[in-house]
């Protein structure tokens, strides 16, 4: 929580390519793991989704670079419990997993005694919003933000 006070300003109308690599914090398979878990909470349809914009990148940045290491490492071992929990239920991994049996499992994690469980997926939940919200592509495209609004004006004549 106390990373998030002072946001770093790449996380305000940020885009793919303004992400540095991210290092290795997550083995291939918690990345991937990471991705679906982002693609199920906003999937494309129609429209954008959570990949299309790069969500994915934006919170395994995040994740490294303002969170504790004891919310790094429960994220890590929830995204491990999950896979295990699509593969005993579903015999699938979960990015391999329908889209309806992957919210499923989520919402499990959601309603779950668990304490870990319940924080790993309310805040892999909010941070997911929160990427896809603030994403140059969601905030220019859909919501016309425009960074520098207005003209300047300068040398105008000022009655006094």
């Amino acid at each position: 929580s106390g990373g998030l006070v002072a946001l770093p300003a790449w996380a305000r109308n940020w885009s793919v390519a303004s992400i540095s690599p991210v290092g290795n914090m997550f083995s291939a398979l918690e990345q991937d793991l990471l991705a679906s878990v982002a693609d199920t909470i906003i999937p494309a349809g129609e429209s954008i989704g959570a990949l299309s914009v790069g969500v994915d990148k934006f919170l395994q940045k995040l994740l490294r670079d303002c969170y504790a290491s004891d919310v790094q490492e429960n994220v890590k071992f929830q995204l491990n419990a999950l896979n295990n929990m699509a593969l005993a239920e579903h015999g699938l991994e979960f990015s391999l997993c329908e889209q309806n049996k992957r919210e499923d499992l989520l919402k499990k994690f959601e309603s779950s005694n668990d304490e870990k469980e319940a924080d790993f997926i309310k805040l892999i939940k909010s941070e997911t919003i929160r990427g896809f919200t603030t994403s140059r592509e969601v905030m220019v495209n859909y919501h016309k933000f425009n960074p520098a609004p207005g003209h300047y004006h300068g040398c105008v004549d000022v009655k006094a």
